[in-house]
């Protein structure tokens, strides 16, 4: 038998599994892929008898010739990696890109009804691999790209997709087409993938509206039933693994993609015709979350930085107060601080999902502020790193502009911030 083979597996308790065998790296262990799309092992002492019910059909898979339609718009999906556009391998076990516009079309058929589609394939790797010059090199590529068709969609590992589609709104400024990023919270080989909705409701809103800019595209509820066009830089992934995992912070979704019926939900469409490209970010930028039990070393490792993210607790707080023994260490993580600022550009966030910061209120945050502490408002801490990044590669007055709204990332007010946990806006995640 070989990979890629039906077949049934009697255990010694005399129970019955069937599936497809896969390749397993303990000799060990024989793995079987369920119709409902999970992996399952078994050892080999466990088994009585293997039966072969079907073996793998290796056929050459013959794709048809696109022929284009001038009446409808032309999309672009830039492939990069994760699971939003690929197909399993029973010979490997290997999850491989659909890289050509005809192997995507054989698999979500209804993308040839909405626009004219063509593919590039940029690389092959997981999401959290990214690192800022992977930004200025899929910006490169978009830039060249964009007057030549009417909207691109990027296929992307969903891990730090909503970093990507931060950077690239600050990269990217003002484009005149729809840039959508596309993710897939479940592998596309499982009967409970998302990508092929959320790929064919991106190309939907692309050919059926108007919007112009940087935007994300995944499911609204944990049903196949619709997706949101989500803000690039007020999004964030709330769940590790559910299909509706990417909620809007603070704000309210783009607009809402439910069985060819788009609806747009507040959204100003406010667009400029000055597209600039500017691709450079500063390498030297990290991000720190505050916690209990601090040390000055954890801050000084950002010494020589031009910028520094924190993520402090509450209203954006840090342990700097010394009020007993315990906590005369704090005096120098203040004088650290104080020190740093002097030559690092530092930015207080919340490590609270909702809300904002508000460093007036309370008496730490006055000292942090009188230090040179700059607040960040209600800016995400990972949209502040992509932001103070981006500003120290490309503008002189950095502390001035990381407080200003460029690319909506900071409310100047939360409108609706009694109703943060509204199932309707972040979902129901007591309900797995």
């Amino acid at each position: 038998m070989e990979n890629g083979d039906t077949i049934n597996i009697k255990l010694k308790d005399n129970s019955i599994k069937e599936g497809i065998l896969m390749p397993s790296q303990n000799k060990d262990i024989i793995v079987l892929k369920l119709k409902n799309g999970y992996n399952i092992g078994f050892n080999k002492k466990e088994i009585k008898k293997i039966n072969l019910i079907k073996k793998n059909e290796k056929k050459e898979l013959k794709f048809e010739s696109l022929k284009e339609n001038n009446t409808m718009k032309n999309i672009l999906i830039l492939h990069t990696g994760g699971t939003i556009a690929s197909k399993i391998s029973y010979k490997t076990g290997a999850v491989s890109n659909l890289t050509k516009p005809e192997e995507l079309l054989s698999q979500i058929p209804e993308l040839k009804e909405i626009a004219n589609i063509k593919s590039k394939f940029v690389k092959n790797m997981a999401s959290d691999d990214l690192r800022f010059k992977h930004f200025q090199e899929l910006g490169q590529i978009i830039d060249k790209e964009i007057d030549n068709t009417d909207g691109i969609i990027i296929g992307m590992g969903t891990d730090n997709l909503t970093s990507a589609s931060c950077a690239l709104s600050f990269i990217l400024e003002n484009p005149q087409i729809p840039i959508l990023l596309v993710g897939s919270q479940r592998s596309s080989d499982r009967g409970s993938s998302d990508a092929a909705l959320n790929l064919i409701s991106a190309a939907y809103f692309i050919a059926n509206s108007n919007f112009k800019g940087v935007a994300i595209c995944m499911h609204e509820s944990s049903e196949d039933t619709s997706c949101l066009i989500l803000p690039s830089c007020k999004t964030k992934k709330m769940h590790s693994s559910r299909r509706d995992a990417f909620k809007a912070i603070n704000t309210n979704p783009i607009a809402k993609i439910n069985n060819k019926e788009i609806k747009f939900f507040e959204y100003k469409e406010e667009y400029s015709k000055n597209y600039k490209f500017k691709p450079k970010m500063e390498e030297k930028v990290g991000i720190l979350k505050i916690h209990i039990n601090m040390n000055p070393e954890e801050f000084l490792i950002y010494k020589n930085y031009k910028g520094l993210i924190l993520e402090g607790t509450g209203l954006g707080h840090a342990p700097i107060s010394e009020i007993d023994s315990y906590t005369k260490i704090h005096k120098k993580i203040f004088n650290t601080l104080k020190e740093m600022s002097k030559k690092t550009t530092i930015v207080m966030c919340t490590n609270t999902v909702f809300g904002r910061v508000n460093m007036n209120v309370y008496e730490p945050g006055r000292r942090l502020l009188e230090i040179g502490i700059i607040s960040g408002e209600d800016m995400l801490p990972e949209t502040a790193l992509i932001k103070l990044s981006w500003l120290l590669a490309n503008e002189k007055n950095v502390k001035e502009l990381i407080r200003k709204n460029l690319r909506g990332e900071i409310n100047q007010r939360i409108e609706y911030e009694d109703n943060f946990l509204d199932e309707k806006k972040i979902g129901n995640f007591d309900k797995i």
